[in-house]
């Protein structure tokens, strides 16, 4: 029998368009960072996302009642009538311009994993808010984080894997995951108590 396939469509790959509306000049190969990050995940679960914007700082009316502490890195746009979902990042955020020069060093040599982090975390949110219905209300904070950890901690070590540090850390990391394991559940006891 054979498959049917005339008049379908072949998903057609389109790439997500990168728009830089931040005024301060930026780190070298930060949109070739995106792409790269965006390539790292299923191009499923990019479906639907049109655009990622980069912003100085993000300022919604929708967000002014809303306590935010600190500035907001990153915001998900839903899809809205014909207007396809996109990406809101605040390069304020991650490279904090206006702090001292250790808080900008700091942010400056943090922000390709600080970048990839929040672009898995908001993509994150797009694959289980529109493509994953089974995902209750209640327990979308926690997926979302879970995809978000599992996608960095696999590009991390992509990144890293023939570096010389990633070689001599390895034999440590159960160790390691175990101690942030258990200093983990110690901070969730303590703030169950206060």
């Amino acid at each position: 029998m054979a498959i049917q396939t005339a008049g379908q469509k072949t998903a057609k790959i389109t790439k997500i368009r990168t728009e830089n509306q931040a005024s301060f000049p930026l780190p070298k190969d930060t949109e070739q960072s995106i792409n790269k990050a965006l390539d790292f995940l299923p191009i499923e679960h990019l479906r639907g996302i049109e655009r990622i914007k980069l912003v100085d700082f993000i300022n919604d009316p929708r967000l002014k009642d809303m306590q935010v502490k600190g500035d907001l890195p990153g915001l998900y746009h839903p899809k809205a009538g014909n207007q396809n979902a996109w990406i809101e990042m605040s390069m304020g955020a991650l490279l904090q311009p206006t702090e001292g020069f250790a808080k900008k060093w700091m942010a400056k040599s943090q922000f390709k994993g600080n970048l990839a982090g929040l672009l898995f975390s908001l993509v994150g949110q797009h694959h289980y808010l529109t493509l994953r219905h089974s995902v209750k209300r209640q327990s979308l904070e926690p997926q979302i984080r879970q995809y978000a950890e599992k996608n960095l901690k696999s590009w991390s070590e992509q990144q890293n894997k023939n570096s010389i540090r990633a070689k001599i850390f390895k034999p440590f990391r159960p160790v390691l995951e175990r101690m942030a394991k258990w200093l983990n559940k110690k901070a969730a006891d303590a703030q169950k108590k206060s």
